[in-house]
């Protein structure tokens, strides 16, 4: 485990140098890239399917970043396996200025009061500003949580606490190691309504 760790924060700062290296993605060729993702991730007409995030208003860095993991099987999504195979690098900075440059989404549904204050304390105790930033917009290669889905943080925060996922190092899986899925749900949802 060790070694698949160091080899994926390796390739995460190998990405991170790259996005760096690489010139600014043409948000209208990235349209055209990202009709693909549209079926999945939903636009801003249509959200997108269960357990799958919106990409609207997400980081550059963070797309760049997720997608390169995807494609070179450090991160696994089964339903991308094999998808983004033949996708080269200057395809993802098209695709992730398309992205970056939607409205973020917006959550239409009202929280409940009890659990928004409880992930509201949670949120607080974890420090989950201290990356995500106060408002948890994200910053570099920390994404936005903001308004994200709620099922899928859920699932995402309870990958990193059962050492399913990292991140590009292992601060999440430290910080949600033995958190209830009580607690959870809460942080999830509070993060899931941050438009309200």
């Amino acid at each position: 485990m060790r070694i698949r760790r160091a080899f994926v924060f390796l390739s995460l700062a190998c990405a991170a140098g790259m996005a760096l290296a690489q010139p600014k993605g043409d948000p209208a060729r990235g349209e055209a890239k990202a009709q693909a993702c549209a079926a999945c991730h939903g636009t801003p007409d249509r959200p997108p399917l269960p357990l799958t995030p919106w990409l609207a208003g997400q980081l550059e860095e963070v797309t760049v970043l997720q997608l390169v993991l995807i494609r070179e099987g450090l991160r696994e999504v089964p339903l991308m396996a094999g998808m983004l195979d033949k996708v080269t690098d200057p395809d993802f900075f098209d695709i992730a200025a398309y992205y970056v440059r939607q409205a973020p989404a917006r959550n239409a549904s009202k929280p409940d009061p009890k659990l928004h204050a409880r992930g509201a304390a949670l949120a607080k105790s974890m420090g989950c500003g201290s990356c995500h930033l106060g408002d948890y917009s994200g910053q570099k290669q920390v994404p936005r949580v903001a308004n994200q889905k709620e099922d899928y943080l859920a699932a995402t925060l309870k990958a990193y606490r059962d050492n399913k996922r990292a991140g590009p190092d292992t601060s999440m899986n430290g910080i949600m190691y033995r958190a209830a899925d009580a607690d959870i749900e809460a942080l999830a949802h509070f993060l899931a309504h941050q438009n309200q």
